[in-house]
């Protein structure tokens, strides 16, 4: 799957503006992609303000949220009925060489994936949030990725859903 052009401008314009919720409903989003991983239903969401992940149990929304401070747990584990959550984050800055290669990086990793949803913003080719998810023995990781052209930032996530 290639990339989707997106006509919304995104809504965080830098990382610090992001925060974590895992008890958020499904919010406006300006795409979705529904799939079934290990034989868990996943539900890929692309915000205006940045992601929202579905999966089993879990419901992870990483955005900009009104009234919400901003911040990001650099880790934090939970539990939800059989399964332990893994969640770690880390900003990142970038040259502007190194930041324009990452987000090939990014595009490339998530091009052609039947696991991946992300889409370009407008007003720049490396405005792009990118959501992966794949199986692994004992349950489901995924990684996203929020780009920030106008500081060079990269705002990388990788989760982790275990049984227990």
């Amino acid at each position: 799957m290639s990339g989707i052009a997106l006509t919304t401008p995104y809504l965080d314009t830098d990382a610090d503006q992001l925060s974590f919720s895992l008890v958020l409903p499904a919010l406006d989003a300006l795409a979705v992609r529904d799939l079934t991983v290990g034989g868990l239903d996943v539900q890929l969401r692309l915000l205006g303000a940045s992601h929202q992940v579905f999966a089993g149990p879990v419901r992870e929304t990483v955005a900009c949220l009104p009234g919400v401070a901003g911040g990001l747990p650099r880790t934090t584990v939970q539990e939800f009925d059989d399964w332990t959550y893994h969640f770690a984050a880390r900003v990142r800055h970038f040259t502007s060489a190194g930041f324009s290669n990452r987000v090939a990086w990014i595009r490339s990793r998530s091009d052609g994936n039947p696991e991946a949803l992300y889409g370009i913003f407008p007003g720049s080719p490396e405005a792009v949030t990118a959501l992966t998810v794949d199986r692994h023995a004992t349950g489901l990781d995924w990684r996203t990725w929020h780009t920030y052209p106008q500081s060079r930032q990269i705002v990388a996530t990788h989760t982790r859903l275990e049984a227990r």
